[in-house]
């Protein structure tokens, strides 16, 4: 039995503190691939003047947007990131980036556009583009927090998951997810390299893992394990 958590607490366009370096900010996009919505996570002290770097900003929604803005308002934002490039994670950086002067990295998108499922939320965002591409292994740092790219394809070829190393922490995107399984749907999706990436995440021994949907799984061994 896997031991699903659940995320109870969700008012939308809120920024809750969830740890001493990271908050959270939930989109109004539930569904049933996005869950209660798509978290976006913002990673700094949040001091005035302070450095912090974003995580998916999410889908294309001007509340959200908003919301965002209003999180990071008197912060300096350095980078924006993207875990891979589907609709409940990618449209948002581009606007919101530009509104904060900050670059966007992500893995490179997809050779060629693949439509997995016929929902919305988990075709390709066909407009993004990054600034900067990354690989996996590139070490990102700010006001007293660092970031690890790591590669962990599998959900979609170009998934990129971020690691907090002060916080030992995991943000998974849709590698890992507290409320659910993930969806593997080929050809993007493939259930090798997923299960390689699962093998190489269970390594490294991480004390919390943050998904973009739902709850944090505070309690990673066991449930990587099931």
């Amino acid at each position: 039995m896997i031991p699903f958590v659940r995320l109870q607490d969700v008012e939308y366009g809120r920024a809750d503190t969830v740890s001493p370096l990271i908050r959270r900010v939930v989109a109004n996009n539930p569904g049933p691939f996005t869950y209660t919505g798509t978290g976006t996570y913002v990673v700094g002290r949040g001091e005035a003047g302070a450095g912090v770097a974003v995580i998916d900003p999410g889908p294309l929604d001007e509340a959200h947007l908003a919301a965002l803005l209003a999180a990071v308002e008197g912060q300096t934002v350095s980078h924006v990131l993207v875990t891979h490039t589907h609709r409940d994670h990618a449209p948002l950086a581009r606007p919101f980036a530009e509104a904060v002067g900050a670059p966007i990295l992500a893995a490179a998108p997809p050779a060629r556009t693949i439509h997995a499922t016929a929902t919305p939320d988990e075709d390709e965002d066909e407009s993004f583009s990054p600034d900067i591409v990354l690989t996996g292994g590139e070490r990102l740092a700010g006001d007293g927090w660092t970031i690890e790219a790591m590669a962990t394809p599998g959900h979609a070829s170009n998934h990129m998951a971020f690691v907090l190393a002060e916080e030992n922490a995991l943000f998974s995107g849709d590698h890992v997810m507290g409320w659910s399984t993930t969806m593997v749907a080929p050809p993007d999706g493939d259930m090798a390299a997923y299960m390689a990436s699962l093998e190489a995440v269970i390594a490294r021994g991480f004390a919390t893992i943050w998904p973009t949907h739902g709850a944090p799984i505070t309690e990673p061994g066991p449930f990587l394990e099931a």
